[in-house]
């Protein structure tokens, strides 16, 4: 099949549809910028489009990016963050120090955050919340938080926490999720009502349509902008699209058709943000069952796929290569890419090889995401170029995606950007993860890189990326980019966005 023959396969998916509704925001005052100017209006509103809706607002009992994504840093601060270059920077914690021997994190926090119930925020709050990961989690990612062996505070204002055994991934983790920082007397109801120290607070979910936040009153940090802001999800990046062009929404968070851009380029009243992500996009391939648990096959799979052709047909050449699971932001990453070069002949010759020729996969796609349902067509025509017999359904994302494929493990291949920071070890160091890869070695690098010293981390954590990419354990697409598009007097848009959230503390009107 040639290249224009896939671009045809990708731009024929999905239906496409118009937005109606007005977005009107008006602004009053202004606020002065570092330098002592005055650029940003204060007050107002603002409209952000998106594509995926949370399934729920408790991200400690649910799997998925959306939530964290609309509440992390918004709604639930974190004891530390990250700064745009990606370092770990104070928030709640106004500093820390580390014992010698790794294991005791002593942090000093800020005295004068309370909780939107009027509750002050103290190292009570923090133990808590670092406890409960542990024991009122559900989500896979509290694994990240087994290293804690207690938790405790001190005074008000001095959280101690001891690990069982040195972690470099820790402190880090603390940045995501897992580190917001709740009370006891709030998460009676943290699916409705959601309870924490930042800048907004809660308002309204109107479901399949868009959720309110409202500028938190009581803010002991530095006040945001916008008094409302409001997350209106759409299921196709037409509507999307459109949405911003009628002034429904003041920004496309992640625009989801990069061959539209254009069309914001000439109108001249907008500014397109293109960065990176750490957003892999993964390509799983089931391999605890056929025929993904033949190694010959999984590796017919990363050979018959063109990546720069794929990249270019489903998402306007956007993006960047990897070869791996690590995308370039973090500190272990090599380029892989030389791993698996396309050769249609040879991914033909290997599935001959594996004996797996004539099985049937089942490639089952989160259906309301563009980049999959786009790549996935693709995808599906270049691997029966070389042989494969694929037979594609949709699911609908979160809900239907997260049972079947992410709890069930009900599927052969699929395709889903994991965007959590750092992921590798969680996808395929933990072998009843989705992917279903049990590689004795690979946790052994891991768990060393995690407890050894800062170089040999990155060492080691090149070494399991190596054996995961040569073993095929999955095909690694490529690394979604930051692409917004946004009003052009909006201010304080990331160029990359390398963490959990969508951090609304920095935007503005100029």
């Amino acid at each position: 099949m040639t290249r224009s023959r896939w671009a045809v396969v990708a731009l024929t998916t999905g239906a496409l549809a118009l937005a109606g509704c007005n977005a009107g925001s008006s602004t009053t005052g202004t606020s002065a910028s570092p330098d002592g100017s005055a650029s940003a209006k204060t007050g107002g509103a603002i409209t952000i489009g998106l594509v995926a809706e949370p399934a729920s607002l408790d991200f400690t009992q649910a799997d998925g990016a959306a939530a964290p994504q609309l509440e992390l840093t918004n709604i639930y601060e974190t004891l530390v963050k990250l700064d745009n270059t990606g370092e770990i920077v104070p928030s709640l914690a106004k500093s820390w120090k580390v014992s010698d021997d790794k294991l005791t994190y002593t942090f000093t926090l800020v005295d004068n955050a309370t909780f939107t119930d009027g509750a002050k925020f103290t190292a009570k709050d923090a133990a808590f919340s670092i406890n409960r990961v542990k024991t009122g989690w559900v989500p896979s990612v509290k694994a990240a938080m087994d290293v804690v062996s207690d938790a405790k505070a001190v005074s008000d204002t001095e959280l101690q926490v001891t690990l069982s055994k040195p972690s470099n991934n820790w402190l880090y983790k603390m940045t995501t999720r897992i580190g917001a920082m709740m009370s006891e007397a709030g998460i009676a109801d943290l699916a409705n009502k959601p309870v924490g120290t930042g800048p907004y607070v809660f308002s309204s979910w109107n479901r399949g349509d868009s959720i309110e936040l409202k500028a938190n009153a009581s803010y002991w940090g530095k006040k945001p902008n916008f008094d409302t802001v409001t997350f209106k999800y759409f299921k196709d990046p037409t509507a999307l699209n459109n949405a911003l062009l009628t002034g429904a929404i003041n920004v496309v968070g992640t625009v989801q058709a990069p061959e539209s851009l254009g069309q914001f380029e000439s109108a001249g009243k907008y500014q397109i943000i293109e960065g990176t992500t750490n957003g892999e996009v993964l390509l799983s391939m089931n391999n605890s069952r056929a025929p993904f648990n033949n190694l010959k096959a999984r590796q017919a799979v990363r050979t018959a796929i063109d990546h720069k052709a794929l990249m270019d047909t489903c998402w306007a050449g956007k993006g960047a290569l990897i070869g791996s699971m690590v995308p370039p932001t973090d500190p272990w990453y090599e380029d892989r890419t030389g791993d698996y070069p396309f050769d249609l002949a040879k991914a033909k010759s290997l599935l001959q090889e594996s004996g797996m020729a004539g099985t049937p996969i089942q490639m089952k796609l989160p259906a309301n995401l563009p980049y999959a349902t786009a790549c996935g067509q693709v995808v599906k025509s270049m691997l029966e170029e070389a042989g494969f017999t694929v037979n594609l359904s949709q699911l609908e994302f979160p809900a239907a995606w997260l049972q079947t494929v992410f709890k069930d493990a009900d599927y052969d291949m699929s395709m889903v950007a994991h965007v959590e920071p750092r992921d590798l070890p969680a996808v395929f160091g933990n072998p009843k993860y989705y992917p279903r890869y049990d590689n004795a070695k690979v946790q052994e690098l891991i768990a060393a890189a995690d407890s050894g010293t800062a170089e040999e981390e990155v060492t080691k954590m090149k070494e399991a990326a190596k054996i995961i990419s040569e073993d095929a354990a999955g095909d690694f697409l490529f690394v979604l980019p930051n692409l917004m598009v946004a009003d052009k007097d909006i201010t304080g848009l990331p160029k990359n966005a390398i963490g959990e959230s969508f951090d609304l503390s920095q935007l503005g009107r100029s």
